[in-house]
């Protein structure tokens, strides 16, 4: 079984969030720790929680409904947590051989690892064994101290140690695995003989050597699979760091990123080869890029699924579809619920939203459409307005394949423009438009003739239409006056 520590503080983070929901990748601190513990296959998966509780747990039924939860009311020590854990599991006949003890904020620790760890524990047959890793600066980690034969002898917190204790650069992960009935009687014998005041479960250890039992080590060269998270700087440290490897295992994977210093990628993002991602790109959540596309630069996607060979530049889309070949961008925002077909285009100042657009339909610019249908072929021009709101419900347009829809239109749903229609610009269309059909909505154009000179008269306007009126005449030295007296006078 696993025991996950995850009712700490986490106070430095000086944030109203439970630091183990703060994210790396995309993902929860606490929902890495729990996905290599689970990985693993244990009986049993039990989070200890405290600090913000309600968070982790509500947390914890979303993404590991699997696990047990344990409520460290107190923070009174490692020791005292895994008792707590320990306690959540009274109704088993008895507890597993090997118990694995881990925090929930290591995000970089992997099962793989911890299959090692179980692997050297029952290779050297221990007691305890302690997952460790050298680095060069370990202050604030409890400290290996090993006996003249190299086996563990005991972990010194960075605070109880002495000068010479705190020169060496061996840490203590706080990841162990415990032979059960060795961690129950060790438990039993703890006290708070130290700095803090608090039971310590690296005491456990000290108990193991007294009766005899063996204290192995396991000791990884990845030091970040060791780091906890504990600042915001730290946080940062570590999303860089996660997203630098996830980088380097897509570049060797086949995909082009121009610019890694500027390209975000969650770890749950799905590439495939020959895929190119420029300057500026950030892939969350669930999305997927199929072969050849290209995305960026200045793109943000979640959980977007774009097709082979598609184009998005300068872009936000969330909870979308962007089909084979098809164009996005610059400057579209692809809301949830958009669905654009293969060749099809959502262009400059487009924004989308519950729309689905058909193969080959073009929506090239300056557009907003809502709750809409729109078939192959379709052309919808510039400044058009699907108008899916009436301050009350909301509801749906459709345009026919083929059809054509005039710039500065608005379509007022529910309407259906029919297959190959058309609707002229600057049109309102409050109904529909039959196949075939031309809709026209607007009002005769009508000039008032001389209207600009009579009531903007001494205006730069009035000047201007004054002196073209006059070039059209061609007595471009006469007034109106002047020449009015003369057509009098010939008359």
């Amino acid at each position: 079984m696993v025991i996950v520590l995850a009712a700490g503080g986490g106070t430095r983070m000086k944030s109203s969030r439970s630091k183990l929901l703060h994210e790396v990748a995309g993902h929860s601190l606490l929902g890495y720790s729990v996905s290599a513990a689970t990985e693993i296959g244990p009986e049993e998966v039990v989070v200890v929680v405290g600090h913000q509780r309600d968070q982790v747990q509500a947390h914890l039924a979303e993404i590991a409904p699997h696990v047990r939860t344990a409520v460290q009311e107190e923070q009174l020590g490692t020791g005292h947590a895994v008792e707590c854990g320990l306690a959540a599991l009274a109704d088993l006949a008895q507890l597993p051989p090997e118990i694995v003890v881990t925090y929930g904020d290591v995000p970089m620790l992997t099962s793989e690892t911890l299959l090692d760890l179980l692997f050297e524990h029952r290779t050297q047959r221990a007691s305890v064994t302690v997952l460790t890793a050298t680095i060069a600066d370990p202050t604030g980690y409890g400290r290996i101290v090993r006996d003249t034969d190299g086996h563990v002898a005991r972990i010194v917190e960075h605070r109880d140690a002495d000068d010479e204790t705190r020169a060496i650069t061996e840490i203590n992960s706080g990841i162990y695995v415990f032979d059960s009935a060795t961690l129950e009687a060790g438990l039993g014998q703890l006290d708070t003989d130290n700095d803090q005041g608090e039971l310590y479960l690296t005491d456990v250890l000290a108990y193991a050597r007294s009766i005899g039992g063996a204290v192995a080590a396991h000791r990884i060269a990845d030091h970040w699979q060791t780091e906890g998270i504990n600042d915001r700087v730290q946080l940062s440290a570590m999303n860089a760091e996660m997203n630098r490897r996830i980088l380097l295992d897509w570049m060797r994977a086949g995909v082009t990123i121009l610019d890694p210093a500027t390209t975000w990628v969650h770890s749950s993002v799905d590439l495939a080869p020959d895929v190119t991602l420029l300057p500026g790109t950030s892939l969350e959540g669930a999305t997927s890029v199929a072969a050849g596309a290209t995305i960026g630069p200045e793109v943000t996607l979640k959980d977007v699924e774009v097709g082979e060979g598609a184009t998005v530049v300068r872009a936000h889309a969330e909870l979308s579809v962007i089909g084979p070949g098809a164009d996005v961008g610059p400057y579209a925002r692809l809301r949830p619920g958009t669905r654009l077909g293969a060749k099809g285009k959502i262009g400059t100042f487009v924004e989308t939203k519950n729309a689905q657009i058909a193969e080959a339909a073009k929506v090239p610019h300056q557009t907003y459409v809502g709750d809409a249908e729109i078939g192959r072929g379709a052309n919808i021009g510039a400044g058009v307005i699907f108008a899916n709101y009436d301050g009350v419900n909301k509801s749906t347009t459709v345009v026919g394949d083929y059809s054509f829809v005039g710039s500065n239109s608005v379509l007022a749903a529910p309407v259906v423009v029919g297959d190959g229609a058309y609707v002229a610009a600057g049109s309102t269309i409050t109904g529909d438009v039959g196949s075939g059909d031309l809709g026209v909505a607007r009002g005769r154009q009508r000039n008032i003739r001389g209207w600009v000179l009579r009531k903007r008269a001494g205006t730069k306007v009035a000047a201007a239409a004054q002196e073209a009126l006059d070039s059209a005449a061609g007595t471009s030295d006469e007034t109106p006056a002047a020449r009015e007296a003369k057509e009098s006078n010939g008359r």
